[in-house]
């Protein structure tokens, strides 16, 4: 074995992500905001998006400091939005190595309650805006795709869309149906794209604090601790080691992947005393 084979095996070669570039839906808080700035302090330059203006300048000022960043407030449910946002990623970033499609929206209500656009809202955010996103996004990420080091797409899906979640006492019909469908989704990316040098995988996390979270935590957090077989929350770490992984040359092989990071939520059982 030669002493480039052994370089290889390096792990700071072999998950480097140096002189990437990415682009994070959903970028401005929560789980978005967490793996923007993983990437940007493994030297990843990194466009984030957000709807909100304020909240992009707010975590614009956050991120600044770890690496080369820009955000841009775009809707990418929204046709020209979608298209201004990809024009900017090209302006900024002169092609894209890594999408990850994290922004996404909920409804909980109960059944006789839920509304339909609500339904379709869930549904239009979480599934039909990354397939566009992801259709019109193809030509630049062929652009600093190779052989050798593929361009990622990393879809952020959920362990609700593994299992029915109940925890939370309310259900979630159209955002647990919408990541469900996202994984299959990504699935079907994988097989289309691997031709142009592309992955397609998804990340399923369970719990982690953002403001999708905040009410379950502050009433049911121990529920939910109880409900995980590590009996915690995620970290962000775990979050940003994940991505590292599908993002560098060691997850350059894997394609087509959904990828819990629950704690084993997603296969548990639990204690869920409040089935009884």
């Amino acid at each position: 074995m030669g002493q480039q084979d052994n370089n290889n095996y390096v792990t700071n070669s072999l998950f480097s992500l140096e002189g990437k570039t990415a682009l994070v839906t959903g970028g401005s808080s929560g789980l978005g905001l967490i793996m923007a700035k993983g990437l940007l302090c493994n030297g990843v330059r990194v466009v984030i998006a957000s709807r909100n203006q304020e909240k992009c300048d707010m975590a614009l000022a956050e991120l600044s400091e770890f690496g080369e960043c820009w955000a841009l407030a775009a809707d990418v449910t929204d046709s020209e939005d979608r298209a201004r946002l990809l024009q900017f990623v090209e302006e900024k970033l002169g092609g894209l190595s890594i999408l990850i499609n994290n922004a996404g929206a909920n409804w909980g209500a109960k059944l006789e309650e839920y509304p339909d656009d609500g339904f379709a809202k869930v549904i239009n955010t979480n599934l039909t805006a990354v397939f566009s996103l992801t259709r019109d996004a193809v030509p630049l990420l062929s652009k600093s795709a190779t052989a050798e080091d593929p361009s990622r797409i990393i879809n952020i899906g959920s362990m609700d869309g593994i299992h029915v979640p109940i925890v939370q006492r309310v259900p979630t019909f159209a955002y647990s149906s919408s990541k469900a469908a996202l994984h299959h989704l990504t699935r079907s990316f994988a097989v289309e794209l691997a031709a142009r040098h592309i992955t397609v995988n998804a990340i399923a996390p369970g719990f982690f604090e953002s403001k999708m979270t905040d009410y379950v935590f502050e009433h049911y957090k121990k529920d939910i601790e109880d409900d995980c077989p590590l009996h915690r929350v995620g970290k962000p770490e775990e979050m940003v080691g994940i991505v590292t992984y599908l993002a560098s040359r060691a997850g350059a092989y894997t394609n087509g992947t959904v990828i819990p990071v629950d704690g084993g939520t997603s296969i548990s059982k639990g204690k869920r005393p409040w089935t009884k």
